[in-house]
């Protein structure tokens, strides 16, 4: 006999807990308004099931916990860094390894030292920080995202690719000298979580080795992509995530990380690159910022737990069970009627605000909207990826629409079981059933730069009563109240 079982379920042990915030309706509303209608500002204790991100958010294994205990925190010459220098190495064969405190300043330290003013940074899609560190550095962030990319309810198995004629275009339009880098995140989180091919990597590859562009890979989810190449890519079945890994990386002349992702830590990350002249001045532009080349913004602890981390991620019984966990969501909120970003990515589920909430035109924020609505009634913290966090502009400068009106619903690593799961996909149906209710949101406060975490709203005005007015008595019988 051979049993083939059909339930598929978390490939570990759970060793340790931690309560949940179980906050009432009345509590819930009370904490949406002190935040400014904003989930950001909202106090972690106040939330029930928290989707906001799944950045350094997860749990770490017994192995990096113990592997904590080995930290070395020398200032120089640690020899917790050699460890994370040799994992970073095997995985992405580049010769220098700076270790940062997290992705971000990966991104600022590679941009101030080698961008200058009015360059264009072209990308299949650029997310929030890297576009605000290429902003600040006045490089304009330029995103080339395939077509079908573009339209959330299509399927297609890599919706993250690069529009190749584009970049080839755009080299001619603007001359070879204006764009000093190529960067392509993997997986495109700002397009859905989607994957990129390694047909499209390698066409983009080529493109920038003809016309002498480094290309560099924003890698938070590297891991999540080169298990999707595996499962939907001609070619690479037989083939180890490790081993599809090494092939992306080869292709690009460095990356920068957020380890936070699929480095399975709570902080972290690294800038890592081949050239030796633009190594040498992100190393000097890396100490009076981050710290010595040898600890960067990282505690020797940290390095540790990150070296182990890149490991355990590459495994593939994990990434199954974590693309499956939100193929699972994703299912389940498309079971409802819910218009999601198909297929599902492998970090997230985008629900489409847009067409969801289609009586709110963009500048009202329909994602934001529906994600303060969605904590109100359910205390499920979720994050838009629309027009509020893309904050684009138009050639005179106005406010301009982003491609589509998205609502994130990130899944923690190693975090939720489908119990968790389940009950965020009512909520999800729940206030799906009254979208109608949802009323658009202004600004009654507007950072200059990635606005989105510390703005504050108000509701706008409307003649009827909005499910964030109601008493809460019909939403506790449909989803329940805590």
């Amino acid at each position: 006999m051979s049993f083939q079982p059909y339930t598929r379920f978390e490939p570990f042990r759970i060793k340790s807990v931690e309560p949940l915030g179980f906050a009432t309706a009345e509590e819930r509303r009370a904490a949406l308004e002190r935040a400014g209608l904003n989930v950001f500002q909202l106090r972690a204790d106040e939330v029930l099931i928290d989707l906001l991100t799944d950045s350094g958010t997860g749990a770490m294994s017994a192995a990096q916990w113990g592997a904590m205990q080995l930290g070395d925190e020398s200032y120089a010459g640690s020899r917790s860094f050699f460890k994370l220098e040799a994992q970073v190495q095997k995985i992405t064969g580049y010769r220098h390894v700076l270790p940062t405190h997290q992705g971000r300043a990966a991104e600022h330290i590679l941009f101030s030292a080698v961008l200058t003013p009015g360059a264009i940074v072209p990308s299949n899609t650029h997310f929030d920080t890297t576009r605000a560190n290429l902003q600040l550095a006045g490089v304009e962030a330029r995103d080339l995202l395939i077509e079908v990319g573009r339209q959330p309810m299509r399927e297609h198995p890599f919706k993250g690719n690069l529009d190749v004629e584009a970049l080839e275009a755009l080299i001619a339009e603007v001359g070879r000298d204006r764009i000093p880098l190529v960067m392509m995140t993997i997986t495109n989180n700002g397009g859905g979580g989607q994957p990129v091919s390694l047909a499209n990597l390698r066409a983009v590859s080529a493109i920038c080795r003809r016309h002498d562009i480094p290309f560099f890979l924003d890698a938070c989810r590297f891991a999540e992509n080169a298990m999707f190449i595996k499962l939907r890519e001609p070619g690479y079945a037989e083939s180890t995530p490790l081993e599809i890994a090494q092939m992306m990386f080869a292709l690009a002349d460095g990356c920068t990380m957020s380890a936070k992702k699929d480095g399975l830590v709570n902080i972290g990350g690294f800038l890592a690159l081949n050239d030796d002249d633009w190594a040498e001045r992100c190393r000097n532009r890396m100490i009076p910022i981050e710290g010595f080349p040898t600890y960067g913004g990282l505690a020797g602890y940290d390095m540790e737990a990150l070296a182990v981390g890149l490991d355990e991620v590459l495994d593939p019984r994990y990434l199954q069970y974590r693309l499956d966990q939100a193929a699972y969501l994703g299912d389940r909120i498309l079971a409802a009627g819910v218009p999601i970003v198909r297929p599902t990515g492998g970090h997230a589920v985008f629900i489409d605000a847009g067409a969801l909430l289609d009586h709110l035109p963009w500048h009202a924020f329909p994602g934001a909207a529906l994600s303060a609505a969605l904590y109100e009634v359910s205390g499920v913290r979720t994050c838009e990826i629309g027009s509020l966090l893309f904050d684009l502009k138009d050639a005179d400068g106005a406010d301009a629409p982003a491609p589509n009106e998205l609502l994130r619903l990130a899944i923690p690593r190693r975090m939720y079981t489908r119990s968790h799961l389940d009950y965020v996909a009512e909520a999800v149906a729940y206030i799906a059933e009254h979208r109608h209710e949802i009323r658009g949101l202004r600004f009654t406060y507007e950072a200059p730069v990635l606005r989105h975490f510390t703005a504050r709203f108000a509701w706008e005005e409307r003649a009827s009563v909005g499910i964030h007015q109601a008493s809460g008595v019909g939403r506790q019988q449909a989803v329940r109240a805590m």
